[in-house]
């Protein structure tokens, strides 16, 4: 028979740390975190009684320690209190499953040696919070991508990718040396050293068809993250420049730099933008008809030929 004590007390603690996150714990919220019945959370309750905790339960309501019986460690201000919610919350919308239930299990412990006033404070803010869904960061095939590639990282072995490319619409099956992880543009990326291509790539996550740590160790020494992502390309450029209304050149400063923004002055009520853009066919005029109607093409002359073409394509498939 399959001895369950060393769950049972790992269970046992966690309901400990629980119990210290906050005033008052139900049975059914315990249950349902510990995938477990009723009855096993009852019997776990009096271990911890039984080994002196003092728990007091009231019925209806849940359960809850005794004030006083444990001194937090650490004393937090209210400020750091607030920053804990914040944290949790994007954590629930940017990292993956995986990665979202550990830093849950680490939110318990963290909040279990809260004051009991600090408890309140917590409980009043997050549910006030909430986070919007908005595109998917990760494969339905590979959920927990940023799990495996951390494990990867630290333990130097390489990963066995399959990855669908954007532009071509194809998909590869390559072994991979990962360097890091980063999040730009509302999207998690992750940069490697590809054996297929015999050279550094990026990939991105919401791409990943798939994604298993190798028990292949790492046959490079790699420098950090950053020095790869500081590496300038030589890419062929082009000089953009155009007129914005101020009104809505302030809503661009995020997104500009993804187009090569270089400079602006102001130039009466509107502003004007340098960019040295290295996609004047697809990526800067489809970017440009976004705020179009508040803004005027100075050059090049290309420029203003391809969003007229946009605009045509555009027009015909309205009819």
């Amino acid at each position: 028979m399959l001895d369950e004590t060393p769950k049972r007390f790992d269970r046992i603690v966690a309901i400990l740390i629980q119990l210290q996150s906050k005033k008052i714990v139900k049975a059914q919220e315990l249950a349902d975190r510990f995938e477990c019945s009723l009855r096993t959370i009852y019997r776990d309750i009096r271990t911890l009684e039984a080994s002196g905790v003092p728990i007091y339960s009231e019925a209806g309501v849940g359960y809850a320690l005794m004030e006083g019986y444990r001194l937090p460690p650490v004393m937090f201000t209210r400020e750091e209190v607030s920053s804990f919610i914040a944290a949790e919350k994007l954590m629930q919308k940017f990292t993956d499953p995986s990665l979202g239930t550990h830093y849950a299990s680490a939110m318990y412990k963290l909040k279990s040696v809260l004051r009991s006033n600090d408890k309140d404070y917590l409980s009043n803010i997050e549910s006030r919070i909430v986070m919007q869904d908005g595109e998917p960061m990760f494969s339905n095939n590979s959920p927990n991508t940023l799990a495996v590639l951390f494990e990867s990282i630290a333990e130097k072995k390489q990963i066995l990718l399959t990855y669908k490319t954007f532009d071509k619409e194809e998909t590869t099956q390559r072994n991979i040396e990962p360097v890091g992880v980063f999040h730009d543009h509302n999207s998690w990326y992750f940069l490697g050293y590809c054996h297929l291509r015999k050279d550094y790539r990026q990939f991105r996550t919401d791409r990943i068809l798939e994604l298993k740590k190798t028990e292949l160790d790492f046959t490079i020494e790699h420098d950090s993250l950053e020095t790869y992502l500081t590496k300038t390309e030589t890419i062929p450029t082009t000089k953009v420049r155009i007129l914005v209304q101020k009104k809505i050149a302030r809503y661009l400063v995020t997104e500009r730099k993804y187009h090569g923004f270089i400079s602006q002055k102001e130039v009466g009520d509107e502003i004007e933008m340098t960019f040295m853009s290295s996609s004047l066919e697809d990526g800067f005029p489809r970017w440009f008809l976004m705020f179009g109607d508040y803004a005027k093409i100075l050059e090049p002359e290309s420029l203003k030929t391809r969003v007229l073409e946009l605009l045509e394509i555009n027009k015909k498939r309205l009819l």
